[in-house]
């Protein structure tokens, strides 16, 4: 077992390395926003607006739910440990600098976002049973036609079994874990609790997921951001110092201090690209699946409020996460993960700060598997027929049970490789596809006033 896991860690290490899936990423985040001519960037007020907008629930263009409950459902599966765990994991190995190079990952990766919402509105059918399905598997065999088809199983084959991975899993254990160091709660209680409040609601499909994510996604956002906001406010003389400390880092790398043993610029720079891609799934296809399903006739619009979701994950709330981190102190201490977060929020907040860091980890996780379950099962779904959406929800369930009880070293490790071998055939279907992205952005814009401006 020891050997196939080193194995495995090899394996995970080339494909999330700098010779494969972090260059490739960054070169789609980078042409698909030169191509947009930045406009992800120069509209992401027009885009609050059309979020805004996307509220309604009576409209009666096609689909199953409102743009704003497509948002949130892709909300839901993005803003979850990679947030609070994620963030601390970069800093921790990649030292403060990697906070630059998560930014920078980000802005691109709002043109990366955008374009597979675009194309998820352009080439999503209707299935057996009258819903709006999508996503990669749908625009790479649609869009490409059927020399490409097999590209299009081989995504959702691997995002079917990443799911229970990073969506499900490993989610369940992170909150056992949590509740255990907290409150002393048995692993087994809380992964039978998940369990029950997981079944109550996926059983429903995307209708009740969605009205699940667009209550719970803005208070736990809301409660969090106010929360970080408030220590940063309290230290605002400091924020001038973490700011010339995260730049600073970002190009010549960080000194070891206190707990902190120091990081290259390589390695902040990989931290960053990394733990930024895996809070807001840009490029991985993951995020589509959800858009395909909005109630909307405009690519365009759905594509502008998908990116949005970057905006709000990683420019925001990670950023929070990293400057309380950073305000405190805390990644001088020699913790890691969750446990440098927490101490941060404790040691700003006098101790209640923990909580509302195990609060936002038991919420940000549930809702993750939420979302993540479906987007399991419409992969399966596209495999093996609508019939298999049952048995797929059983084992859903199931598993969130397992993952609160046993170790992930293993599924830690398929769940990354897993991930990555989804992105590939979904970052080649983006840059094939993308003179359809850029023609539709330049008439939607053309319509108006100039694109360039």
């Amino acid at each position: 077992m020891v050997g196939l896991q080193e194995q495995l860690e090899i394996l995970r290490d080339f494909i999330w390395g700098e010779y494969l899936l972090i260059p490739i990423l960054a070169f789609v985040g980078v042409y698909l926003t030169i191509g947009l001519f930045a406009m992800p960037w120069r509209k992401i007020p027009l885009a609050i607006s059309i979020l805004w907008q996307g509220r309604d629930t009576t409209t009666q263009q096609k689909g199953d739910i409102t743009p704003f409950q497509a948002l949130m459902t892709e909300l839901s599966a993005t803003v979850g440990t990679g947030n609070i765990v994620g963030v601390a994991t970069a800093i921790y190995f990649g030292g403060p600098g990697a906070i630059f190079w998560m930014w920078v990952i980000a802005l691109f990766g709002m043109a990366t976002k955008y374009a597979e919402a675009v194309l998820a509105i352009t080439y999503r059918e209707t299935d057996k049973n009258g819903n709006y399905v999508g996503g990669p598997m749908y625009y790479i065999r649609n869009g490409l036609g059927k020399n490409w088809r097999w590209m299009s199983g081989v995504f959702a084959f691997f995002a079917m079994f990443a799911a229970f991975g990073i969506g499900n899993m490993v989610q369940s254990n992170s909150v056992a874990d949590e509740m255990f160091s907290t409150f002393q709660i048995p692993f087994w209680l809380t992964g039978l609790t998940m369990s029950i409040f997981v079944s109550i609601v996926i059983i429903g499909g995307v209708k009740r997921i969605a009205k699940v994510a667009s209550k719970l996604i803005p208070l736990m956002a809301i409660t969090y951001v106010i929360t970080a906001l408030i220590i940063v406010v309290i230290n605002y003389n400091k924020i001038p110092e973490v700011i010339n400390l995260i730049i600073e880092s970002a190009f010549h790398g960080s000194s070891a201090s206190g707990g902190f043993l120091g990081a290259t610029v390589w390695m902040a720079i990989r931290m960053g690209f990394a733990r930024g891609i895996f809070s807001n799934e840009a490029g991985l296809g993951s995020a589509p699946i959800a858009h395909a399903a909005a109630k909307t006739n405009n690519p365009v619009n759905q594509g502008m409020i998908a990116m949005l979701g970057v905006f709000i994950d990683t420019i925001i709330i990670c950023s929070l996460t990293a400057f309380v981190i950073l305000l405190s102190g805390a990644f001088e201490s020699g913790a890691k993960g969750a446990s440098m977060t927490s101490l941060a929020f404790s040691t700003e907040l006098h101790g209640y700060g923990g909580y509302i860091v195990s609060f936002g980890l038991i919420l940000f996780a549930f809702t993750t598997i939420l979302g993540w379950s479906y987007y399991g099962e419409r992969c399966a779904s596209y495999l093996l027929g609508i019939k298999i959406i049952p048995i797929y929800r059983f084992l859903w369930i199931a598993a969130t049970f397992m993952g609160a009880i046993i170790k992930l070293e293993l599924v830690w490790i398929f769940a990354d490789i897993a991930n990555g071998l989804m992105a590939l055939p979904n970052l080649i279907a983006l840059l094939l596809l993308s003179p359809i992205i850029f023609t539709k952005t330049r008439h939607y814009f053309s319509k108006s006033k100039n694109f360039s401006t």
